[in-house]
């Protein structure tokens, strides 16, 4: 199943208070980015974000799921009606995040 447009500006819309919020399409999903760096993705209209520390601490409930076969586990963000929990988590997880990759 893919992801719906309408998913995305709604994760987009929760996250309006932060700045360089970004997005790529990719094969009917969305990578979503922070300033830069990859937080995670909408995968089949949820919500999923890379499995850092930061992350695993400042989430009450935490739920390992698989964006897609194949693919390494991620955290399932279930608090998407609360603005402020999902601001705050991109911005805790934002200094354990990896650099972008340099590009030849």
């Amino acid at each position: 199943m893919a992801s719906t447009k309408e998913y995305l500006d709604f994760i987009l819309g929760q996250l309006s208070n932060l700045e360089e919020i970004t997005y790529r399409a990719m094969m009917k999903e969305y990578i979503l980015y922070y300033r830069g760096k990859i937080v995670g993705g909408i995968y089949d209209d949820r919500l999923l974000v890379k499995p850092v520390e930061t992350a695993i601490r400042y989430m009450s409930k935490v739920r390992y799921e698989l964006p897609y076969d194949g693919a390494k586990e991620m955290l399932l963000v279930d608090e998407v009606d609360n603005q402020e929990f999902l601001e705050g988590l991109f911005q805790v997880m934002y200094d354990e995040l990896p650099n972008p990759k340099k590009k030849k």
